[in-house]
């Protein structure tokens, strides 16, 4: 085997390893976020798409313990987004 094609061969070897490595961090990701919209969506008491810290307090835990830090621009209110994005940090 020449250099190109050892070259080539171990390419795709590194490809395939991180399509397999990448693949269930994604559904992870994926079922957080879907957790996290279906506990949004409890909590979020007038539907209005933002969760205030009362509606955070019994509902959501986490979310209350840190709504400072995902409230960054301190608007009173964080949404389903800021969470996930928060989470995956």
């Amino acid at each position: 085997m020449n250099m190109r094609n050892l070259i080539t061969y171990l390419g795709l070897i590194g490809a395939m390893a991180l399509m397999f490595v990448a693949a269930p961090a994604r559904a992870d990701d994926a079922s957080r976020n879907k957790e996290i919209q279906e506990r949004f969506s409890k909590c979020d008491l007038n539907r209005d798409g933002r969760l205030t810290l009362d509606e955070a307090k019994g509902c959501m835990p986490r979310v209350y313990d840190n709504f400072s830090r995902i409230d960054g621009q301190n608007k009173g209110y964080v949404t389903a987004a800021e969470i996930e994005a928060m989470a995956a940090r």
